[in-house]
């Protein structure tokens, strides 16, 4: 049995994977497939696999939003959403608020639902998705106007920790442990145990990664793994909003220097998006095809009114004081605000909170969400343009923390030995490159900073700063020549088909080789393939 789930589970990831490259082609949102998948998989795949248990979805899915959460936090980067960190704050917070207001006020007139149920899927479908949002925007390169980009990061990757909180109080509300006290006490709790914790937790693991040294590599990245976690787990232990932690140790993370970050945001960005596909592949699961015909049309009305009313709404009287928002801009950011992965956890956490719901809550939202990520999110690119948002000098990719603003160069050293072309000469005389600079010459103990005038010596260390090299084509090998190999005793010549050898480490020696160089037993070759 566990071989044939493991089995599974690789058949999964391989097909997400290969939808993931289709879904880019035909342009429609790559999470889209993962819910389709996991409708296939849950109601009409050779091995169904059906699961009804949604309790055990709901906690599955809520360790996957805190690591969205936490990477929503740690890939933002802060120099770029710092202009307009004060709207971006108020939509995601006053901006949640008023969407949930309004979509509930629908609901309780417009499809005459009881009053706290109706707020309910107000709280639930009130943040938006930055994991849809910016994999269209990522993969589109689109560059917005006017700091759209930024505000739309920051907006979408904090509003989730506000929708909790109100779906919080309704479900509480619904189940009769609300009253006036307990229920200031929880929005209390919630923000200040949440931030708090989450500013100290971040400040303490800073402390930690600037002071540890690990003795194995990729430890680092564990550690920051546990910090996400703790992040979380602390502040929700104690009532407050583990989501708002998660994603404030992040931001605060990210934007920090300290060594082996470049490797955590490729582990965090690739963990970030198995957990999207786990809730999406989730969601798939647990839809039953034969019971939404009854929650179409509700989503439907919902969606359309999210679009047009409750979001456009938010945005507007949000926006509108500041003065230097656009009606084209307001529009924009309007319709960028997708229903995704945190409003599928909400409603998961609502029906397995509250049995007296009366209505499909879960159906209703997983519709919502598929209309929202395939026909609101496939229009993004059209409406920019026409909205004339676009920006062809903008680059997207700056408002994330693994954007780097200057070139990223790389260090290299070369040892100066008696008579070689650069012994006796000043570093101005070497007529190098401009993108090849001279930065530090090593003489014994003494480290000299290298001005032009800087002679070099036979002995001397000199460190050569280059651009990085990045080429998916191109890549370095090495391979040790075996006793009685076929590459043992002939020139290197012969294998010139196998790659270009640069270097031969014979021993102690290091070579230079060239095409007549005869390759022996133990040689270390470093080709470029």
């Amino acid at each position: 049995m566990t071989t044939l789930f493991l089995i599974l589970i690789a058949v999964v990831i391989l097909t997400c994977i290969w939808l993931n490259d289709i879904s880019a082609r035909i342009g429609v949102p790559t999470l889209l497939a993962f819910i389709v998948l996991g409708i296939i998989f849950g109601n009409v795949g050779a091995i169904p696999v059906y699961l009804d248990d949604h309790s055990f979805a709901k906690d599955l899915c809520t360790v996957a939003l805190i690591f969205i959460m936490f990477y929503g936090g740690f890939g933002t980067r802060w120099e770029a959403v710092k202009p307009v960190v004060r709207e971006s704050v108020l939509l995601a917070s006053a901006g949640v608020i008023v969407t949930a207001g309004l979509t509930g006020l629908f609901c309780r007139f417009a499809l005459q639902w009881g009053w706290a149920e109706s707020f309910l899927l107000g709280a639930v479908v009130s943040s938006t998705d930055a994991a849809s949002v910016f994999s269209i925007l990522r993969s589109k390169r689109l560059g917005l106007r006017n700091n759209t980009a930024p505000m739309l990061e920051m907006e979408s990757g904090s509003n989730d920790p506000c929708a909790y909180m109100l779906t919080a109080i309704m479900i509480s509300v619904m189940n009769g442990t609300a009253s006036g006290a307990s229920l200031v006490w929880m929005v209390f709790a919630q923000l200040v145990f949440g931030a708090g914790l989450g500013f100290c937790i971040a400040k303490a693991a800073s402390w930690a990664l600037q002071r540890m040294k690990f003795s194995t590599e990729g430890f680092d990245t564990l550690f920051i793994f546990a910090v996400a976690i703790a992040a979380y787990a602390l502040p929700d232990l104690l009532g407050g909003n583990g989501y708002l932690s998660a994603y404030i140790v992040g931001i605060m993370l990210g934007n920090e220097e300290f060594r082996g970050k470049k490797s955590m945001v490729g582990f965090f960005d690739g963990l970030t998006g198995l957990m999207q596909v786990l809730i999406f592949f989730v969601l798939g699961l647990l839809a039953r095809p034969a019971e939404l015909h009854r929650a179409i049309l509700p989503a439907l009305a919902i969606s359309v009114f999210l679009l047009l009313v409750a979001r456009p709404a938010a945005v507007m009287s949000i926006l509108t004081p500041f003065r230097k928002y656009s009606f084209r801009q307001q529009e924009l950011i309007s319709f960028v605000g997708l229903r995704g992965a945190a409003s599928i956890v909400f409603a998961i956490m609502a029906i397995t909170g509250v049995d007296t719901l009366d209505t499909q809550l879960f159906n209703i939202v997983f519709c919502i969400v598929l209309i929202s990520i395939s026909l609101q999110g496939s229009l993004i690119p059209l409406a920019a343009r026409k909205l004339d948002m676009l920006d062809a000098g903008a680059d997207v990719m700056k408002t994330f923390s693994d954007y780097s603003e200057n070139t990223e160069m790389q260090f290299s050293q070369i040892s100066i030995v008696a008579g070689s072309a650069w012994e006796g000469k000043q570093v101005a005389g070497l007529g190098l490159p401009g993108n090849v600079l001279i930065a530090l010459v090593i003489r014994g103990k003494e480290r000299i900073v290298a001005r032009g005038d800087t002679l070099l010596l036979s002995g001397d260390k000199v460190i050569v700063v280059t651009k990085t090299f990045e080429d998916k084509q191109t890549y370095l090998v090495e391979k040790t020549v075996k006793p009685g190999g076929k590459r043992a005793g002939h020139a290197i010549r012969e294998f010139s088909h196998d790659g270009l050898v640069l270097l031969v480490k014979r021993g102690e020696r290091e070579i230079i080789p060239s095409g007549d160089t005869v390759m022996e037993a133990g040689d270390v070759l470093y080709l470029i393939k």
